[in-house]
């Protein structure tokens, strides 16, 4: 069946060994947001079938409307289980869950029943996945506030998928291209952030990072860590935050046999692993790694004022499954005018296949 396989070895080889393409879920995110837009726009480009089988979960009826609207090259056929799929360039299987009203949804509308249909997408996928039926999940982006309107009050895509795969120890990675970056905490305030800079998790995250980077085929990877404060803390000038808890995290990692370095001053640290000194930096908090990884890939064209690139992939690490994500939020202000871009799922569907093919 056309996009089910991946051939292993050269054809020189004679017989070769084909393995499935990995099977990837991919959740429409909050139908009055861009979600089911870039979706449109990824699945009838070429890269996604030569890296996967595409099944999207969420509502057939959202689907339809927005191929229609985009005039995209897919026929959307709805499916009521994974085996149902076809998994052919040029169709959408979509896994239908039905629980979108098409006459009451309103792009760019904050909204309760918005929450509740993206809500049921992710549990979906975390179930799916969990059972074995795909070998990944990648959500399209949801409202935080239509979430919590639904009664879900989660701060997050990460903070579900921890909760309903019982997981405890769990780090965002934020990726674009070689660039890496994992985060001690995400979404909490910057004051509680300061408070979880703990030489526990400094340890555990540094550790999440270095299996992530052997998952993708980089067998001793280079670890720089960031400070939390000014200067690194300046010898306590500033802080000491990195004399007690960041550098103790190091050294016990060092201790590991694992090859880290810091802690550095973001400011200096980010330009060190784009120039290659590191495969991959932990920062302490969420707007140390997102500010510096998003100035480098979000390109905003000065004279149309429209975003030429939107680039960058969210994992979380750490879970049973595989959960890859855009790097970008609902774009309510974009929904419905068939302007959004699709860069970053592109990416995300790519790199959730890397991780699922071990490779």
């Amino acid at each position: 069946m056309p996009g089910e396989t991946s051939q292993l070895c050269p054809a020189s080889a004679g017989a070769c060994f084909v393995a499935p393409k990995p099977i990837l879920a991919i959740t429409m995110g909050d139908p009055a947001g861009i979600g089911p837009e870039i979706i449109a726009k990824a699945l009838p480009q070429g890269r996604v079938h030569e890296a996967c089988r595409p099944l999207v979960v969420g509502d057939a009826g959202v689907m339809r409307r927005v191929v229609e609207m985009l005039r995209a090259p897919l026929e959307v056929r709805p499916v009521s289980a994974v085996g149902d799929a076809m998994f052919a360039p040029g169709t959408m299987d979509v896994l239908d869950l039905g629980n979108v009203d098409l006459a009451g949804l309103v792009h760019g509308k904050v909204s309760a029943e918005c929450g509740e249909a993206a809500f049921q997408a992710i549990r979906k996928v975390i179930d799916l996945a969990m059972a074995k039926e795909v070998d990944g999940t990648v959500t399209a982006p949801i409202n935080k506030e239509s979430l919590n309107l639904a009664g879900h009050h989660f701060a997050g895509h990460t903070e579900i998928y921890a909760h309903f795969t019982n997981t405890t120890d769990y780090v965002m990675l934020l990726t674009e291209g070689d660039l890496r970056v994992a985060h001690v905490s995400t979404h909490v305030s910057l004051r509680d952030a300061c408070d979880l800079a703990r030489r526990d998790r400094i340890l555990k995250v540094i550790r999440l990072a270095h299996d992530a980077c052997v998952s993708l085929g980089i067998p001793s990877p280079s670890i720089g860590v960031a400070g939390l404060n000014p200067h690194s803390g300046e010898a306590g000038l500033f802080g000491t935050e990195e004399r007690e808890e960041i550098l103790p995290a190091i050294q016990d990692a060092k201790a590991d046999g694992l090859n880290v370095d810091g802690p550095i001053p973001p400011d200096t640290l980010f330009p060190k692993l784009k120039g290659g000194l590191f495969d991959i930096i932990v920062v302490m908090y969420h707007d140390q790694g997102h500010v510096a990884m998003k100035f480098n890939s979000f390109k905003l064209d000065r004279e149309t004022k429209e975003w030429t690139s939107v680039t960058g992939v969210n994992t979380t690490l750490g879970l049973p499954i595989i959960r890859t994500s855009v790097d970008h939020g609902t774009a309510f202000d974009q929904a419905g005018k068939g302007t959004a871009r699709e860069d970053s799922l592109l990416d995300a569907i790519e790199f959730a296949a890397k991780l699922a093919s071990g490779h």
